[in-house]
């Protein structure tokens, strides 16, 4: 099990040493029928799963080994671009920090006649001197797609925009308060040191870049090669560059000190197996992404103990107790996820202390957005009795209606999947029961999965236009929306085949081939998909990039990174980037797998080893995506999984139901219960183990000690700071009225 995340530390944490684990199980070994020629094959298979149990490594929420990165200036390119180091400066407390460049704007460059004829009213040119106006460093790069301007900014220049912005930020005395420049130092600071987290500072960056406005009391009239428009009073700039076409894109850039040092102690750090630099992953990428992947080491480092249980089930035969087995995996299997979900949430909170987020501060801004949707039709003025009754009807009428419009919406759904899905899945059910050879049935597993790829995109955009005529409060509430409706249409995708292999033909070997095919074949198409799609997308464009650009036709290297960026893909999810970015699609993977090893556990247990081995290569083809295929991701808020955390409780749910009836088509076929006494036995256990799953989730605190205490802690400071400021409030009108 995971180690709590220790407390939040201003300063950069201490590195602690390397704990090792010795993973042991007292239970009872056992066997499913396994013959002699298989047992040197499935030897070999368990000697990598074995290396993974039982080597060195490190907890997910650590410290990290390494020395925590410091702001530094980016490697210099071939273009003159070079690292800034700027002070804090101003502020009370600050420290120096080093800074590079952080976000690009991305134009189209001029044509040869304008540009021999002279940039005095080029539209460009005035954006660069606002930005500068704006204190922000900033530095023309001309490459071969296009003209790119990369920004930096000072700390000052940050300080002061998020006191305009009126930014929260979390005190020592465990308060958020509005963030004040001259009082820097009363502000809690990031594991590795810094100020703002890597959110702070790129809403602070859009802030200044967006928030350059005409101030003048007339249109300014712009121009760029041979066109021409205006710019309007109180508009933003960056916004009409946008409209016109003349900016084709903002996006953030790649410390590329800091993509280099994950790529050394993450990506491609294979030795550690499933330990993760999770401190710096946050500092780099955000609180959403960092989340993921604590969630995918933890989740990957569990999986060691159902795994190494499901081995022993196909090595060691228990003789005359050999029909104790399947329901004995069966409890474990359950209480383990019951177990892993609760320790998730105390990991999650620990983390969350760690990173200074207050979680229940982020509870009461979403409890304000739902206010604030609602009150967009009230007034602050007095009114009547009857006027009040009126309102109160208006927004019940509104409540119901939204209520309303989610259950057809549901229903629109589920049609679907009845109508379109279900025969598409029953017929690919029967056709994989009539192949005979086992090519024919991996190709034709293959034809599925590409097949449910794109039908699942199509039906993904549609929940996403159903989201929009919902009334849901906020934008976490319309992802969650999404999450469910996508994962009902991936959740008959995945299993509805399983179910009737299990159910309806009672052949449980087809059903561990199923099992396995589909655990092998997905994995190499979403590889296919994740990774070198994208990468044949890159190549393709810069190829195309140089051979229009070229005048002989032939290829030109790109000279800069930031224009090798600007052709990388971007990190979105596959239903589109509107609600979503590309971790809604690895949670969904997460969720099919979790899913299929939990509900078809006893018909397989030795598919929890090629699960763990499965992630954890994912861990590091997800970090290798990250770092090298695609755009710096934009970071967002989310600190949690959110509606995941629910899915997978479902799951575990639905894995008592399957397994039940697995257990009761087993034994019925192998003749070891008879029906009526076995039944009653299974129905005694699904009980059981249901209320192991609704109270063993109370046994386990979802915050550790320490988290309770600092919120304790806080809370007494903030009443004792409150109360003094008060009582000095109250001295100084006592003071005025005498």
């Amino acid at each position: 099990m995971d180690a709590d995340t220790g407390p939040p530390n201003p300063l950069p944490p201490a590195t602690p040493p390397r704990p090792r684990l010795a993973l042991s199980l007292s239970l009872p070994p056992l066997r499913l029928r396994l013959r002699h020629s298989q047992r040197p094959a499935l030897l070999l298979f368990t000697l990598p799963l074995l290396l993974l149990a039982f080597s060195p490594f490190r907890p997910c929420g650590s410290a990290s080994s390494h020395p925590p990165p410091s702001r530094a200036s980016p490697a210099p390119e071939s273009d003159p671009g070079v690292g800034l180091g700027m002070g804090a400066g101003g502020g009370e407390g600050a420290v120096e920090e080093a800074t590079g460049f952080e976000v690009g704007i991305v134009v189209p460059k001029l044509s040869r006649a304008a540009a021999a004829a002279g940039a005095a009213e080029d539209c460009v040119v005035r954006l660069v001197r606002e930005l500068e106006s704006a204190g922000l460093l900033v530095e023309r790069v001309r490459g071969v797609p296009a003209e790119f301007i990369k920004l930096a900014a000072p700390m000052g220049t940050l300080g002061r925009a998020a006191a305009e912005m009126q930014m929260k930020k979390l005190t020592y005395i465990g308060m958020e308060l509005q963030f004040e420049w001259d009082q820097v130092a009363a502000f809690v600071r990031q594991p590795d040191g810094s100020l703002f987290s890597w959110r702070e500072r790129y809403f602070c960056f859009r802030y200044l870049i967006y928030g350059i406005v005409n101030k003048t009391n007339s249109e300014i009239t712009l121009k760029f090669d041979d066109k021409e428009f205006h710019w309007k009073e109180n508009e933003s700039l960056l916004t009409r560059l946008e409209s016109e076409g003349v900016v084709k894109l903002v996006f953030p850039l790649h410390d590329e000190i800091k993509r280099k040092q994950l790529l050394r102690n993450w990506a491609l750090n294979w030795l550690d197996f499933t330990w993760q630099p999770i401190d710096e992953i946050y500092s780099y990428f955000g609180t959403k992404i960092a989340t993921y992947f604590a969630f995918l080491g933890m989740y990957t480092r569990w999986l060691f103990f159902p795994a190494v249980f499901g081995l022993a089930t196909q090595l060691i035969d228990f003789g005359s107790l050999q029909w104790l087995v399947l329901p004995a995996f069966f409890i474990f299997v359950i209480s383990w996820a019951v177990f892993f979900l609760q320790f998730w949430k105390r990991k999650n909170s620990a983390l969350l202390a760690r990173w200074g987020i207050n979680c229940s501060l982020s509870e009461y801004k979403n409890l304000d957005n739902e206010l604030g949707s609602l009150g967009d039709s009230l007034t602050i003025e007095e009114k009547k009795f009857d006027d009040a009754s009126a309102e109160k009807r208006k927004l019940q009428r509104n409540e119901w209606f939204g209520v309303l419009l989610r259950i057809r919406n549901n229903a629109i759904i589920v049609l679907a999947i009845i109508c379109l899905q279900l025969p598409f899945e029953l017929a690919y059910a029967h056709l994989y029961e009539i192949t005979e050879t086992e090519v024919m049935r991996y190709l034709l597993t293959a034809v599925y999965l590409v097949a449910i790829q794109y039908y699942t995109r199509i039906g993904g955009k549609v929940s996403v236009n159903l989201i929009k005529y919902e009334n849901n409060q906020g934008e976490e509430s319309s992802s969650a929306s999404l999450v469910y409706k996508v994962f009902g249409l991936y959740f008959m995708q995945s299993y509805i085949g399983l179910f009737y292999h299990a159910s309806l033909y009672r052949d449980i070997l087809a059903l561990r081939q199923v099992l396995i095919q589909r655990l092998i074949v997905s994995q190499v198409l979403e590889n296919l998909i994740e990774n070198s799609i994208p990468y044949l997308k890159y190549s393709y464009k810069n190829k195309k990039k140089h051979e229009k650009e070229s005048p002989s036709g032939k290829s030109v290297r790109l000279s800069t990174r930031v224009e090798k960026e600007y052709l990388k893909p971007s990190y979105t999810a596959s239903i589109g980037a509107e609600l979503e970015d590309g971790l809604f699609d690895d949670f969904l993977e997460l969720t099919l797998q979790f899913g299929m090893i939990m509900m078809f556990a006893c018909a397989f247990p030795l598919i929890f080893c090629f699960a763990a081995l499965n992630n954890v290569t994912e861990i590091r083809a997800d970090a290798l995506k990250l770092l090298v295929m695609l755009k710096r991701p934009v970071p967002r808020a989310a600190a949690t999984i959110g509606a995941w955390l629910n899915i997978f409780q479902f799951l575990v749910v639905m894995a008592i139901c399957t397994n039940c009836l697995l257990l009761v088509c087993l034994y019925d076929e192998e003749g070891n219960w008879r029906m009526e006494p076995g039944l009653a036995a299974i129905l005694i256990m699904e009980h059981v183990l249901l209320l192991i799953k609704f109270g063993f989730s109370h046994f386990v605190p979802e915050e550790p000690a320490w988290v309770k205490a600092n919120r304790v802690r806080y809370v007494a400071q903030a009443q004792n700071v409150c109360s003094k400021q008060l009582l000095r409030s109250i001295s100084k009108f006592d003071a005025k009225l005498d």
